[in-house]
Order: C-alpha cells, then structure tokens, then sequence
C-alpha cells in the first residue's frame, strides 16, 4: 500500500507541477501578494461565485496530500494529533515550494495567501478523512475460509496379495530396499 501511495504522490506532485509551473498568456501580471488575507478580501468582494471558483481552487490544489501523506508512513502516521501535524506541515513545506517555483515563471505570481489556503485544504483532508482511512486500511482481517483442498492419499497398511492373501505391513522399511523386498515375498 506504501509503495502504492508512494506512485500516486508522484503522479499527483509531476500534475501539481504542470498545473502551477506553465506559463500563462496574460496581458497584464499584477504584482505579488505578500499582505496576509488581501487577496482573499479581494475575490470575496468580487462576487460569491468567483470567490468560491478562486479559494475553492487553492483549497483543493493539495487537498489530496492530506490522505497520501499519511499512508506513507508506518500505521498510517501514529497517532491522529501527529499525523495531522506531519502532514500539515509536509503540506506547507510542499505549498511554499511550488510558490517559490512559481516565481521563475514570467506570468505566474507568488501569493501567501494561496499558500495559507493550499495548506489548509491539506489540514481539512486529513482531519475529515483520517479516520475513515485508518479504519479501513487497519482494520483487522477477517479470517478466511479454507481453501478447498484435495487430501493426499495415505500409505495402505493392508493389501491384497497376487496369492489373494492379505499381507499387513508396517510400512516402514528396515534398511534402503528391503523395503520393496518384503512386499514382493508372499504372506501365508
């Protein structure tokens, strides 16, 4: 299952990527946001919907780390106060990450607050999905029922002769050949 996430984290980071790092045609940048919350304030004054298409958008960019992340580790992270701390904080450390990459795009712009909302989709992932995942990928296996198997033959002790005799026998030879030596001898 690790190795599994592993690839999909992969997967997902290599798309990440692609989404955040290609150029843009754009006739006007504006310049980057470092004041906390303003553009939040700005979308949310620009309307309902076009709030919700913006900071839904940076909510759920990385919203997945916060289940691929702790199926990385061992028993799904520990215990639930520190999984939720690693993967937020691999969350925020992969945020800061791609907006410092954004800034060797020419019309890319680097914004805190898509770093406050990338990170807090990956904290609202990982506290409403936790655990059901770990309930599920932990959970203890159900015994299953045998599978159908044919039982070997076993050894006969008693068997007729070619005389039409019963010869018993222990079936245990007394030295390497005697064995077949002593079935082949006839029972009186």
């Amino acid at each position: 299952m690790r190795i599994a996430a592993l690839l999909v984290l992969c997967g997902y980071l290599a798309l990440v990527a692609w989404l955040v790092l290609r150029p843009r045609a754009v006739l006007w940048v504006p310049p980057a946001n470092l004041e906390l919350l303003a553009s939040i304030r700005a979308d949310l004054a620009r309307g309902p919907g076009h709030a919700a298409r913006t900071i839904g958008a940076d909510l759920l960019l990385l919203a997945p780390l916060g289940v691929l992340l702790p199926l990385l580790g061992r028993r799904l992270g520990g215990s639930r106060l520190a999984s939720f701390t690693r993967t937020v904080l691999a969350g925020a450390l992969i945020a800061l990450v791609t907006g410092l990459a954004r800034l060797s795009v020419p019309s890319q712009v680097a914004d805190v607050d898509a770093l406050l909302l990338h990170t807090l989709g990956v904290a609202l992932t990982h506290l409403s999905l936790y655990g059901l995942l770990r309930s599920r990928a932990l959970r203890p296996e159900r015994p299953r029922p045998p599978a159908h198997r044919v039982a070997p033959r076993r050894k006969t002790f008693s068997s007729r002769s070619p005389q039409g005799g019963t010869r018993r026998s222990s079936g245990v030879g007394i030295a390497p050949g005697t064995d077949a030596l002593h079935r082949s001898l006839p029972v009186r």
